[in-house]
């Protein structure tokens, strides 16, 4: 099976699978949907009213080390792998996520980074998400039955996670290419972030390539060959390491799996991401660009 396969999976596909085999240990489906404050959604409620049949929801924010002061920072084994075993998903699982955004993809490549951070390659990402599984009339529920809990072992690729320390680090020794994800007005600094307590702009030497831009206008992926176009136009070398940021960590998932698609599966997260930056780095490495006068 190519790699594009593995990864991504149609809806027809999954809706073939659900037909023929109820959701079960050797296939869990989940909507693991999050938005940000300003988009006045609420993930949880949404699922309640509507979701894929056999579908469990994955909560971000609460599969996530609450102790730091940071969103959703990542958990740690025991605590991924407990979480995931109380949605039913063994270590044999063939795990597939979506989100509801209209994006079409938004936070579920989050959380398929994160299975395979945790040592789970059987995970695919429902291409096009639920925004595509309804305009495709595949049936939805609000009916939810709490799968029964299974075993799951969790060993973390921690070379796969960056810390404030490494992209400090690499201002000067350019070990890596950052890419920043975000819209491209809050990289330059010309537009706010959600968060009010953080302003906009960039890390040193870092690259924009919105996470948006990685999906055509039906919320699907792009193609390997027009991925390896954006990130030649954005003067990244996918022969070379890089890590993916955005605002939390979430939406720099969209980078890793695209580059994945593109046969570089090396590529990393900086998992506190530009709350994180801001918050700790000095003034003269937070970058904002002038906005030209129209």
């Amino acid at each position: 099976m190519e790699l594009q396969a593995q990864t991504l999976v149609s809806a027809k596909w999954l809706a073939n699978m659900v037909d023929r085999n109820p959701v079960g240990p050797g296939l869990r489906i989940l909507d693991t949907s999050w938005y940000l404050p300003m988009m006045n959604r609420d993930a949880k409620k949404e699922f309640a009213e509507t979701h894929i049949p056999g579908a469990s929801f994955f909560d971000i924010d609460a599969c996530s080390d609450r102790t730091s002061k940071f969103d959703h920072t990542l958990p740690n084994e025991q605590f991924f792998a407990d979480y995931v075993g109380n949605l039913g998903i063994r270590n044999d699982s063939h795990v597939v996520v979506y989100d509801a955004s209209d994006f079409g993809a938004f936070s579920c490549t989050r959380v398929w980074w994160m299975f395979r951070l945790f040592g789970h390659t059987q995970v695919s990402v429902l291409n096009g998400g639920f925004r595509d599984w309804v305009k495709r009339g595949h049936p939805t529920t609000a009916t939810y039955s709490r799968p029964e809990a299974a075993r799951f072992t969790a060993t973390m690729e921690r070379s796969w996670v960056k810390s404030f320390e490494d992209m400090t680090k690499n201002i000067n020794r350019q070990q890596f290419q950052v890419v920043d994800v975000r819209p491209r007005e809050r990289f330059l600094g010309w537009e706010p972030e959600p968060r009010e307590d953080v302003k906009s702009g960039h890390i040193p030497g870092s690259k924009c390539m919105p996470f948006s831009e990685f999906l055509d206008k039906d919320g699907m992926m792009l193609s390997p060959e027009k991925l390896k176009e954006f990130f030649e136009q954005s003067q990244i070398d996918l022969h070379k390491p890089l890590c993916g940021s955005c605002g939390s960590g979430v939406t720099a998932c969209h980078m890793v799996l695209a580059a994945h698609l593109c046969g570089a599966p090396w590529a990393t997260v900086y998992d506190g991401s530009w709350y994180e930056w801001f918050t700790k780095a000095p003034p003269e490495h937070v970058v904002t660009e002038v906005k030209p006068e129209i």
